[in-house]
């Protein structure tokens, strides 16, 4: 009796732990919409000419990586810096569109995005390609990483 009374309780046991953990399960369509969300509001931002906005959706620390151009760049104030000397005026920065985007959600705390940025401006049209990694960071999703270069 004592063995029945045993193994009813391990499998009880078991499916309680197993239970636990299918709650635990990544919910990707979740994570890729707020991710976009994230996009959609960088873009948003920049076509209002607010930078600074435009700057919220990375994560906001010494250990942002933002490579492009053949540099690469390390922390939020720096990468802020660089878009400011590139985009002095709201006039410079043009009309931006995100497209061709491909979220894939790597685990419950990180995403990667590829896709496409083009510019509409008065006297050109340009456009390239970029990788991103999202991180849940305790202010949200983040780009943590991003990879962008200019067609030429």
């Amino acid at each position: 009796m004592n063995i029945i009374k045993n193994t009813v309780l391990t499998m009880f046991v078991l499916l309680m732990i197993w239970g636990c953990e299918n709650t635990k399960q990544i919910n990707e369509e979740e994570i890729k919409k707020d991710v976009l969300k994230v996009l959609m509001d960088q873009e948003a931002a920049w076509n209002e000419g607010d930078i600074e906005k435009f700057m919220d959706g990375y994560w906001h620390s010494d250990s942002l990586r933002f490579a492009s151009g053949g540099t690469v760049n390390y922390g939020w104030e720096e990468t802020l810096e660089r878009y400011k000397r590139g985009y002095t005026d709201k006039s410079m920065m043009g009309h931006l569109s995100f497209t061709n985007l491909e979220i894939t959600v790597l685990s419950k705390d990180a995403a990667i995005v590829f896709g496409k940025w083009a510019l509409e401006m008065a006297d050109s049209n340009p456009w390239g390609l970029f990788t991103l990694v999202f991180r849940l960071t305790d202010s949200g999703w983040r780009v943590t990483a991003d990879h962008t270069s200019a067609a030429r």
